[in-house]
């Protein structure tokens, strides 16, 4: 029989879920004296500091300072999005690969940043003080009013990037402050037919064969930044059964979402996004079919949606698990009659109940909100430049406290950085996914639904995308920044297409949010603190938060599993992707290899099983040893891992990463990038 641990549960199951390699730990509450009971490994709070230091954010994904000259490791597929902005019609660096020869030939990712967390505040207190006393909708208002205030006062007295962090679902709520770069250059990728090795049909499965490593170059004042202590790169790699960690960024779980919830997602969500994801993978591999410069401007978003797809139709299969949600029931009922028994916590009344509500709300709303308010209708970059510009017009007229959170002074300089990257925009592919998301909405909503009768009456989906991408200029980029520098006056004199759209929907658009907000989001929230309370009373921290995109440490060991009767090997070798090689994609192995095969080593490790906790976000991570050494960096997890979302399978949840031999024996041999490489092995 397989065992679970879930994580909210009964005391008996807190026991069993402290005993398995789980946990998505914050820096600031590691279990080292676990870790130093169970392995025999110290991890002090030098180690942790020295650790923390060198981890790094980037949009999306995770990645590790690895030379004192700044230079950051993460996967190829976490700087797609740099090769896609330095790519065009007639070539694709995601296709072709990138080196630097030198720092005058790295290219610079427009919109990347990368983030470096050196404190933590705890401010649980101040949001408690400022919501006390007030209704679900007042407590809402007042939470952000004052987060915003926070962050603002942080940023001006520290100079660095301070952020809200809610932990615990809203139990603890902390500023993470992070030394912020904004300048970061690409140094080198390998083509993707290696780093993806296997494609869409191998994705998150096991065993696998990619070199999926990226290499970017942090610099402040046009000069690289110096880094104290990087990470040093063990390309030996780690033995089986080691004892390793992973320092990352996990993006999101819901292992602490009610039963309600849970159903919610299964029900509801899911589906709907599934449907729509589905329809439109489908319109683009025919849009990639249609020629090779097609194949080359849909690659990145197609790659994106496929990964997407995959994962949220395994997080409904897990859903659908009905062993796993009936072991859900059971805990929450167990917590709930605690609670119920505790003449202190029975004081919070049913939190649980009042969820259920803003739930029914919520599945009244949440369509209408996607198509409107949300991308599902108006799916389209330029339609979102425009939206954004719109609305920082009218909110940054506004006293900072009263902003939506996404134009609160902290966060307008990303906001400007994005509309300034001169990043391409192909028409074909807006027409496409425009078309498409308004094709959806008048399906959805109906077309006698105010909102399309307006836009739909006289035009069909295509001619309406045809004209909006066809007439905005909102592509070029000083046309962006000249309407953000000219703020509301210019707004409401532009007869730009995207921009007169954006205007005509707003207030309808804003409607919905503030519904959701008050009558979804304020209700939910603080029913997720008053049950976080009475965990707290129960539990304490000795359990981990849910994932939030913020910097996390989390420890295992090497080891792969028994998968239908047949036991794993924890590495994989570069003969045999050679050997399943077809010479058609997405199974071809690039030239660059061919070339050079007789000189390779082809008993090289390329990628290793954990069963290390990680989800999305933590791609880019390093997987580091006892010492703090890189051994592999992680890039993917097996099918199983995908219901890590909601729970551990601590008998067949695994992750996986690249070995740092592969890395070294690319480096040197395919590649010739020796400079690269004697940087990444200088102490």
């Amino acid at each position: 029989m397989r065992r679970y641990t879930l994580l909210i549960a009964t005391l008996c199951l807190f026991d069993l879920a402290a005993k398995a390699d789980e946990g998505m730990w914050t820096y600031d509450n590691f279990p080292s004296a676990r870790v130093q009971s169970q392995y025999g490994v110290k991890i002090d709070q030098p180690w942790l500091d020295r650790v923390r230091t060198a981890t790094v954010r980037l949009a999306g994904c995770t990645a590790s300072f690895v030379s004192k000259d700044g230079l950051i490791l993460t996967n190829h597929h976490c700087v797609e999005g740099c090769l896609a902005e330095n790519s065009s019609k007639e070539k694709s660096f995601i296709e072709d690969g990138f080196i630097a020869r030198d720092r005058e030939q790295e290219l610079k990712c427009a919109t990347q940043i990368a983030d470096v967390l050196v404190a933590m505040e705890n401010v649980t207190d101040k949001i408690a003080a400022a919501t006390r006393g007030l209704d679900d909708r007042a407590a809402n208002d007042a939470r952000k009013r004052t987060l915003t205030e926070l962050e603002t006062e942080c940023e001006k007295s520290s100079g660095l990037k301070c952020q809200n962090v809610a932990l615990y679902n809203g139990g603890q709520q902390f500023l993470y402050k992070y030394r912020r770069y904004t300048d970061v250059r690409l140094v080198f990728a390998p083509e993707a037919a290696i780093a993806a090795f296997g494609g869409d049909p191998d994705n998150f499965q096991y065993p696998r064969w990619c070199l999926d490593m990226g290499l970017l170059r942090a610099y402040e004042n046009g000069k690289p930044v110096q880094i104290a202590a990087p990470l040093h790169i063990d390309f030996a790699g780690p033995k089986e059964n080691e004892f390793v960690l992973v320092s990352g960024h996990p993006g999101s779980t819901d292992r602490l979402l009610t039963v309600a919830q849970l159903r919610y997602l299964r029900e509801v969500e899911l589906p709907q996004a599934l449907l729509r994801s589905s329809e439109l993978r489908g319109r683009y591999i025919q849009f990639a079919k249609t020629g090779p410069t097609a194949r080359r401007i849909v690659q990145d978003p197609l790659n994106g949606l496929e990964n997407s797809l995959k994962v949220r139709r395994k997080q409904l299969d897990a859903l659908l698990e009905e062993a796993l949600m009936n072991q859900k029931i059971r805990d929450e009922s167990a917590l709930r009659a605690q609670v119920a028994a505790s003449p202190e916590l029975k004081t919070i009344g049913d939190p649980w109940a009042d969820i259920e509500k803003a739930l029914a709300t919520q599945r009244d709303l949440a369509l209408e909100a996607s198509y409107i308010e949300g991308a599902a209708g108006f799916n389209s970059r330029l339609f979102r430049f425009a939206r954004t510009l719109v609305r920082a017009a009218a909110e940054r007229e506004k006293p900072n406290g009263e902003r939506l959170r996404e134009f609160t002074d902290a966060a307008l300089p990303r906001v400007r950085q994005t509309l300034a990257a001169p990043v391409p925009l192909y028409p074909e592919l807006e027409r496409l996914t425009l078309s498409f998301g308004l094709e959806r909405m008048r399906e959805w909503l109906g077309p006698d639904h105010p909102q399309v009768r307006a836009l739909l009456a006289k035009d069909s989906p295509d001619s309406l995308a045809e004209t909006l991408v066809g007439g905005t200029k909102l592509a070029d980029p000083a046309v962006r920044l000249a309407l953000w520098d000219g703020g509301r006056a210019a707004i409401d004199a532009s007869t730009d297409p995207m921009i007169k759209l954006a205007r005509e929907t707003d207030a309808a658009a804003r409607v919905l949010r503030k519904r959701v907000e008050d009558e979804v989001e304020a209700p939910i929230n603080r029913a997720e603190e008053k049950i976080a309370r009475a965990r707290f009373k129960l539990y304490g921290t000795q359990v981990y938060p849910d994932a939030t995109f913020t910097l996390r440490l989390n420890y295992g060991t090497v080891q792969a599993w028994k998968e239908k009767g047949v036991q794993l090997s924890p590495y994989t070798r570069l003969g045999t992707a050679f050997a399943r090689a077809t010479g058609q994609a997405p199974f071809r192995i690039p030239d660059s290899f061919e070339r050079v095969k007789e000189k390779l080593d082809l008993a090289t490790p390329v990628n290793l099983s954990t069963n290390n906790d990680i989800v999305g976000g933590n791609s880019g991570s390093a997987l580091l040893n006892a010492r703090g050494d890189v051994v592999g960096l992680m890039f993917d997890g097996n099918i199983h891992s995908i219901s890590g979302a909601y729970w551990f399978d601590t008998v067949k949840n695994r992750s996986t990463a690249v070995h740092p031999a592969i890395m070294r024996e690319a480096l040197s041999k395919v590649y010739g990038a020796n400079a690269i490489l004697a940087e990444l092995e200088r102490r």
